[in-house]
């Protein structure tokens, strides 16, 4: 008698919470459906200050206060679970992901930010820097992405999981995530580095052989054999693109660039500019490829006009804002209630992946007899952060019912951590490197 009593007054104390929490939100905005992305952007800029401030002021990478902040925001976050009754939604406005409500606008916001990303990072890097690195970064990345595939593939097995689950785990934890390293970069200022241009190569050729192997996948859980007409496609498109638009392309949009420039007018430049970023993402997009591998050329396109500096400066404070949104979902999209489920096997398969992936990467460093130092630094920052294509490949198998359904958490389990551990690991590339007496790059 007595638990039941406390079960009435617990459910009578979340109704009313609930009740509350809804009728303050109704007195603020009565004007504004409870369901619309207003709502959500207004908690998702509010929580994300006050965390991102907390983590500045204790001098830890900002991207860890965005994953941080969209934890809260999630769906059995401390802050909301307790109020929450258990199994159903109680209210309007806390329906969906935690406090959050529509998640495909945020889902939306997270891909502009992705673009966005790419796009100005891409102006950092000029059509002779990539040149320089081209065949480098495609032999290292190829190595670095396969042999990590490959150890993944035998520990899943291992582990006890079927042919299926193994193959699809392995796949996602062999692609490191771009948009988490180029953030990480960028914060700690290390985006114009040697290092970091080969790493960006290497992002670029793991995102083509990514799609790749969603298809390849996909063509083994339907068909059982891989489709090498597919692959053969995705390689020459890809090939097609890039290629078009280092000939073609620097030909074109640049001095078309330079003479919106010329105008003097910031606002048509940045339509402009930004007209390039999404239109390159949209052709990338169309032919199958990554938007992300769209937008960073159209960066590149932008950094051989002469105005790419004002480019970079007009587009910044808007990829901010979307970036934020980004990352704040990622956190807030990973359910860790699963943890304590899946996490013996998540640390298992967090070390082998983040081992293999360094070791193959040293390893095709060394083949192509790159300096000591830079290696080691590409190495560190590629071994640890999985993301976007690693969500994209495990839900892909989900979605056509070939692999059971815990890896999808367990995939956002091992993204979480592995996104917060690799700053550290990042700078600890800089106590390993001099040990080494290797200059700085």
């Amino acid at each position: 008698m007595q638990n039941f009593a406390l079960q009435i007054d617990s459910s009578g104390i979340q109704s009313s919470l609930n009740n509350t929490v809804s009728s303050l939100i109704e007195q603020i905005t009565p004007e504004l459906p409870h369901t619309t992305f207003v709502t959500d952007l207004a908690f998702i800029m509010i929580i994300g200050a006050i965390v991102t401030l907390a983590f500045f002021k204790i001098r830890q990478p900002l991207i860890i206060g965005y994953l941080f902040a969209g934890m809260l925001l999630g769906p059995l976050s401390p802050l909301w679970s307790w109020v929450l009754p258990e199994g159903e939604p109680s209210s309007d406005v806390l329906e969906g992901v935690g406090i959050l409500s529509d998640i495909s606008a945020l889902n939306l916001f997270s891909e502009i930010g992705v673009i966005l990303l790419l796009f100005v990072i891409g102006i950092e890097f000029p059509y002779a820097k990539i040149r320089s690195i081209g065949r480098v970064a495609i032999g290292v990345g190829t190595i670095g992405l396969f042999t990590t595939l490959a150890a993944v593939f035998y520990v899943s097995i291992t582990l006890g999981m079927n042919f299926m689950d193994s193959l699809f785990i392995a796949g996602a934890l062999s692609i490191s995530s771009t948009a988490i390293i180029v953030k990480i970069l960028e914060e700690l200022g290390r985006i114009k580095t040697e290092s970091s241009i080969l790493v960006l190569g290497i992002l670029i050729v793991e995102d083509v052989i990514a799609v790749i192997l969603i298809s390849s996948l996909q063509s083994i859980a339907l068909v059982g054999t891989v489709s090498i007409e597919s692959i053969l496609v995705v390689v020459l498109v890809a090939t097609g693109l890039i290629v078009g638009t280092f000939t073609i392309g620097t030909r074109i949009i640049p001095p078309l660039i330079d003479r919106v420039a010329a105008s003097e007018h910031r606002e048509i430049l940045l339509l402009s500019v930004l007209g390039v970023c999404f239109g390159y993402a949209l052709l990338a997009n169309i032919v199958g490829l990554s938007v992300a591998i769209g937008a960073f050329l159209a960066g590149v396109l932008v950094a051989e006009s002469k105005s790419a500096e004002v480019s970079k400066l007009l587009a910044s404070p808007i990829k901010d804002m979307f970036v934020a949104v980004f990352f704040i979902s990622v956190g807030a999209l990973m359910d860790i209630s699963h943890l304590e489920n899946y996490i013996f096997i998540a640390i298992i398969l967090i070390a082998v992946a983040t081992g293999m992936k360094f070791c193959g990467n040293m390893m095709g460093n060394i083949l192509f007899r790159q300096k000591r130092g830079k290696s080691l630094r590409s190495a560190f920052t590629l071994a640890s952060p999985r993301g976007e294509f690693s969500i994209v490949i495990v839900k892909a198998g989900v979605d056509v019912g070939v692999v059971s359904a815990f890896l999808f958490p367990l995939i956002g389990v091992i993204s979480i951590v592995t996104a917060f551990i690799s700053p550290f690991l990042i700078k600890a590339s800089d106590k390993v490197v001099p040990v080494l007496k290797e200059d700085n790059e």
